[in-house]
């Protein structure tokens, strides 16, 4: 049947199964806007606040989910509004398809109104790109989008479509959803090798990366870490893989991650890295990182190996099936010594956190809010953040009873991610959302709010409100002689008077009875909340690797 270019793409987005697609409309996209008014029973769309809260919900949507997250904006503005949102879908691997609408083939390369070459703009920081020049490739380029957007290590695909391709008539023939392209297997010599190395070690630690939290491999890293006597830790990205109170799980490492997970990976005898890339925030000085460690690394990208990391053995592949493969040909063992040890540094670290609660200056801490937290929220809760300390509190306290259960930025570090990455979490699920954010972050988007008021979205928004750029003057606070160049806010604002203006509810929290009334009242009201929550603008995120150092240099406490 012939469709409009328009009609193609929402026809061929419901075709590869989409139900939900975040957007602002424009101009040069008013077509496919037409086009889902048509189909609006058979497609879902949010109206964003802004073209960066789509990108950040689309964003939010496939990492509460896996599934592709869809996003829509005009040309010129539109497009680049995009361009943060798409960036940090890319640094954390998340599948996502950008559709923006451009000028009509006959206007491109002439500085037309509202037009830009997007896809030269976001060539760095897409898997992939397209411009459809011609009707009848929009349908099969669409379909080639999402298969790269979930292929291998997953990513965004922008697909920039001119006026009259939205406009023209082609012929529409609906086809089955694309299947990722299998990735290959590993060879069966290196599957031994692993297994052989690991059958030597005595302390075996198994590093959890985004890799596999996206794979969904927890139950089967927990039951191997039980065969082989291994410890568990995770990278940022591989929180809530696996669950929280296993024994063997000591959360996240680097530098800001806890005590006793840092320090078992770096006095481990090996290292299995399971769809981690070893970042810089991971490692620390590269030169020093586990000098007495052998290292396995299973990825699907061969660039992400040996590229920060030298490493012993790398298995590029398949990661579940190399996994699974080399589980099965290693030896069941106890290693109590290790266990022993690994149980030593979880004594140290409460330790560590004891004198930070002792040393704490006002009636509220970050500790005291996250244990509350964990205390009311309801099963299946899902953790969005933004960026900076609260997030790293919220990386160190939170618990999480599933896979799935955080969606906050990694790699790029998006201040002004969390609101839009919640709304969009919440719209894949329905499960209860908690958003974790500083009033520097929140600041940055706050005017997604408006969408999550209008779409009834009940997120509980926890604002750590310390009045200062938290993070960066922690790092004036150690580093830069206490020289707090432009991290004090100073601001006015009043946010329970701007959730009220917005039509969400707001509370004001300075004690832990305040809080934990106002959270309870929130979880119960059924719509969007801000809870300004009154912190120590001294409050640090401990441990720290200083920049520059390695374990031995971590920052535990300050006196």
């Amino acid at each position: 049947m012939k469709l409009t270019g328009a009609q193609i793409l929402i026809k061929t987005l419901i075709e590869q199964g989409v139900t939900d697609v975040f957007g602002y409309p424009g101009g040069q996209v008013i077509n496919i806007y037409d086009a889902l008014y048509e189909y609006r029973d058979e497609i879902n769309h949010v109206l964003t606040a802004h073209e960066q809260g789509a990108a950040h919900a689309a964003d939010g949507y496939s990492r509460a989910t896996g599934k592709v997250g869809v996003c829509i904006a005009t040309s010129g503005p539109g497009a680049t509004n995009l361009v943060t949102g798409i960036a940090t879908a890319m640094l954390d691997s998340i599948p996502m398809v950008a559709i923006t609408g451009n000028v009509p083939n006959s206007l491109i390369g002439k500085d037309s109104f509202q037009e830009i070459d997007i896809t030269g703009v976001t060539l760095p920081i897409t898997k992939h790109n397209y411009f459809v020049s011609k009707i009848e490739d929009l349908a099969d380029t669409l379909r080639e989008a999402f298969r790269i957007a979930k292929s291998g290590r997953p990513g965004p695909v922008l697909v920039d479509i001119p006026k009259d391709v939205q406009v023209g008539k082609y012929d529409y023939e609906p086809q089955p959803v694309v299947e990722k392209t299998p990735v290959p297997k590993v060879k069966e010599c290196l599957i031994d090798e692993a297994a052989k190395l690991i059958n030597e070690a005595k302390k075996p630690y198994i590093y959890v990366g985004g890799g596999a939290a996206g794979l969904g491999m927890g139950k089967d890293i927990v039951e191997f870490a039980e065969k082989i006597g291994a410890a568990i830790g995770c990278s940022f990205m591989g929180l809530s893989s696996v669950p929280q109170d296993n024994e063997r799980f000591l959360g996240m490492q680097g530098m800001h991650g806890h005590y006793a997970s840092s320090m078992a990976q770096d006095q481990a005898d090996l290292i299995l890295a399971v769809g981690v890339r070893f970042s810089d925030r991971a490692t620390g000085n590269v030169s020093k990182f586990a000098k007495n460690s052998k290292i396995i690394q299973l990825d699907p990208d061969s660039a992400e190996v040996n590229k920060n990391v030298r490493v012993d053995l790398g298995l590029v592949g398949d990661v579940e099936d190399s996994f699974k493969r080399i589980a099965k040909k290693c030896d069941k063992k106890d290693n109590i010594d290790w266990l022993m040890q690994i149980r030593k540094l979880k004594e140290e670290e409460l330790g560590f956190e004891a004198e930070i609660a002792a040393a704490a200056k006002v009636p509220l801490t970050p500790k005291q809010v996250f244990d509350i937290i964990n205390e009311l929220k309801p099963a299946a809760t899902i953790t969005a953040t933004d960026v900076g300390q609260h997030q790293m509190w919220a990386a160190q306290y939170s618990t999480f009873d599933r896979p799935r259960r955080i969606v906050s930025s990694g790699g790029l570090g998006t201040m002004g991610f969390g609101l839009g990455a919640a709304i969009g979490a919440y719209v894949a699920t329905k499960d209860p959302v908690i958003l974790i954010t500083g009033d520097g972050s929140f600041g940055m988007n706050l005017n997604e709010l408006a969408t999550a008021v209008t779409y009834k979205i009940p997120v509980v928004i926890v604002l750590m409100n310390n009045g200062v750029l938290g993070m960066v003057r922690q790092w004036q606070t150690l580093f830069f002689g206490k020289r707090y160049s432009n991290t004090i806010l100073n601001r006015k604002t009043d946010f329970v008077k701007l959730a009220e203006s917005f039509g969400a509810d707001g509370y004001l929290a300075e004690t832990q009875i305040e809080f934990k009334h106002a959270f309870e009242k929130a979880l119960k009201a059924g719509k969007p909340t801000v809870i300004d929550v009154r912190i120590d603008k001294d409050e640090l995120v401990l441990p720290m690797l200083p920049p520059g150092g390695a374990i031995a240099d971590m920052i535990t406490n300050i006196k």
